[in-house]
């Protein structure tokens, strides 16, 4: 286990280090001046020129992505344009209220998509299986956002059982949570029933039954555990998705997550803070597939790097 944490790890440094390098390149592909964007229309020249000094905007562009690499590695992103505050206190504000809308969602569909992924595949073809496989069709086929709008406007507006929007009580948590991890319950269950179906046909399943173990035991501890390998690949991808891509769903809910934030610091033309947020989930993401790399070999000790 160890020697395949180091070797990810070292893996993904040539990653993050391209990452670095797109993040910083940011600020040079964007349109307009950000110094321009930060004092307004009507700042004199002089503001303009001082500004460009105290960026370091007028350096060479080697030294600058020095300075900016430097700062990373020490933890500091710099600072946002138009709050003047600095970037990691705004990602260590608002990623809390992502990882609690993420984990919520992936638990949810785990739960759910497992669940119905195990029970359809015990009985194929029968009315359970035929139902879940025509609803996990309707789940991968609507987008995220119509999922969001109508689940606002059935419990929201028209039972009024909860609320549409804001963060606080755990009544907040409900509808986003649903909506984002609606896919997932769909994607969930069916590779949980296709990978169900290929194990239960197994030679050691039917040597599990010759035994005497009884029906359920078969399930859970023989075939689920051996169909484990393509439901934690789902998982993982879903749950670093969630981290780093639930930028709809916070925004339709006005959640206050970090997803909301790139989207107002992009509104804004807050450049520094586009770029210190992508690559905070950039890393983000790294990590949740070195994670899924090691549920890999604990399900399955076989699997190496």
């Amino acid at each position: 286990m160890l020697s395949l944490l180091a070797r990810r790890l070292l893996l993904s440094l040539p990653t993050l280090a391209g990452v670095l390098i797109v993040v910083f390149l940011l600020l040079y592909v964007a349109p307009g001046d950000p110094v321009q964007a930060m004092v307004g229309e009507r700042a004199d020249p002089a503001t303009i020129a001082r500004l460009r000094a105290e960026l370091r905007l007028d350096d060479p562009l080697p030294a600058q992505f020095f300075h900016y690499a430097s700062g990373v590695l020490q933890g500091d992103l710099g600072r946002s344009y138009v709050t003047n505050r600095p970037i990691i206190s705004d990602i260590a504000e608002r990623f809390p209220r992502t990882l609690l809308l993420a984990t919520a969602a992936m638990l949810l569909a785990t739960i759910s998509g497992v669940t119905i992924g195990v029970l359809a595949a015990v009985r194929p073809n029968g009315w359970f299986d035929r139902l879940a496989l025509a609803t996990t069709y309707l789940g991968i086929s609507f987008p995220v956002y119509w999922i969001g709008l109508l689940l606002i406007v059935l419990f929201a507006v028209t039972l009024r059982w909860l609320p549409a929007s804001g963060y606080g009580r755990i009544e907040f948590l409900i509808l986003p949570a649903l909506a984002l991890g609606s896919r997932s319950i769909a994607y969930l269950a069916r590779v949980t029933r296709s990978s169900m179906l290929e194990v239960l046909g197994a030679d050691f399943v039917r040597t599990a039954r010759a035994k005497g173990l009884t029906e359920s035991g078969v399930i859970i501890r023989h075939a689920l555990r051996n169909a484990l390998i393509p439901v934690i690949t789902v998982i993982g991808l879903d749950f670093g998705a969630y981290l780093t891509g639930s930028i709809l769903t916070e925004t339709i809910f006005s959640w206050p997550g970090i997803g909301r934030y790139v989207v107002m610091a992009i509104a804004r033309r807050d450049l520094p803070a586009v770029q210190g947020a992508v690559l905070f989930l950039s890393v983000v993401f790294v990590l949740v597939n070195l994670v899924t790399d090691l549920a890999y070999q604990k399900a399955d000790p076989r699997v190496r790097a």
